[in-house]
């Protein structure tokens, strides 16, 4: 499209918006205002990204931060894996690189947990390399003005995005046309509730022409939402509560939590919680209290949890501790747990 880049960047400059890691080509915030932002919206992200570097200056902080803390600041963010990769990320940059972020593409893809977007991002912004940004707002933006319908989540679909923006990157200033594109998608070029009229590109967009806006980009696959049941076990002795760590995998991971017990639907008794799940409880309890179920959605699933204040008998195993109220507020918890916590 003749022309593409110079329409694209002179609507941005008129167009975006005023964002602090724009303001500087650190490779550091770069880095983490990208991580930050993979999953979340612009609004949500920046306190915790300004959080973040009041906490954590520099990749120094960061690496010599315990993971407990990390986790601590990124509380209510989401996604969680996202700040244990950046803090393993952080400590390999300072003890194989002295701190410094590799300067080009292919180099910072070495890095763990930095894929082809995140590398892209910081190998043009801070060192202005001529390599696209494709994320979903880009595959939002080149599909309907190209009008291309391959599955943007397929490894041919990634190609074909990847080389497309590859032909039409400004090769003077791919910072700017990087930034451009994925602001427009971001503001302009949305999924839903399109305003066509105020677009730049209109009288050339393939899917306005066709009325095919609303079905693109295109996804091979739609992921199946999984239903999940959780029973927290709430233990209190003597002004302390009974708190377990998670495992490194799964969602929350490395995060704190009541002992729980996850079963294949919800549980409507004693009886049936230990009918169920005789072998999998941490100790042996008496039920005092129960709450009712709620829900907790996530991207791909949905927890349904209630909270059983029982009195323990026996003896807990080693990973099990107690904690006071005052230690809990500083640990790093889920967002339903903190909520709860809050109200004990």
């Amino acid at each position: 499209m003749k022309g593409f880049s110079e329409k694209l960047i002179a609507w941005y400059e008129q167009n975006k918006r005023d964002l602090p890691w724009r303001h500087t080509v650190e490779p550091y915030n770069v880095w983490l205002s990208e991580i930050m932002l993979q999953q979340t919206r612009v609004e949500q992200g920046l306190p915790y990204y300004n959080k973040f570097l009041l906490l954590f200056p520099t990749v120094y902080h960061l690496a010599k931060a315990s993971e407990d803390k990390v986790l601590n600041a990124w509380k209510g963010l989401g996604y969680y894996s996202r700040a244990s990769r950046l803090h393993a990320t952080a400590k390999k940059i300072v003890e194989d690189n002295d701190g410094k972020f590799p300067n080009n593409f292919a180099d910072l893809k070495k890095l763990p947990g930095v894929g082809d977007y995140t590398a892209a991002a910081i190998a043009s912004f801070c060192f202005s390399e001529e390599v696209p940004v494709v994320d979903g707002n880009v595959y939002r933006v080149l599909s309907r003005l190209f009008h291309v319908e391959t599955p943007m989540d397929t490894g041919g679909g990634k190609k074909k995005f990847f080389d497309l923006a590859s032909e039409l990157i400004d090769k003077r200033q791919p910072d700017m046309f990087n930034q451009a594109i994925m602001e427009f998608g971001a503001l302009q070029c949305v999924p839903k509730k399109l305003d066509c009229g105020k677009c730049p590109f209109v009288e050339s967009c393939e899917a306005f022409y066709l009325k095919k806006t609303a079905v693109l980009p295109v996804k091979s696959r739609k992921i199946k939402r999984k239903i999940r049941y959780f029973t927290y076990l709430v233990v209190e002795r003597n002004g302390k509560y009974l708190v377990n760590k998670r495992s490194e995998k799964g969602i929350w991971a490395n995060m704190y939590e009541f002992p729980l017990v996850e079963t294949k639907v919800q549980t409507e008794s004693f009886e049936q919680l230990v009918t169920s799940k005789l072998n999998d409880l941490p100790f042996d309890f008496k039920l005092k209290s129960a709450t009712n179920y709620k829900k907790h959605v996530l991207t791909h699933q949905d927890i349904y949890y209630t909270f059983w204040n029982v009195e323990l008998r026996g003896v807990v195993a080693d990973h099990f501790k107690y904690y006071e109220i005052e230690q809990l507020n500083e640990m790093a918890f889920p967002k339903l747990l903190e909520n709860f916590i809050s109200n004990i």
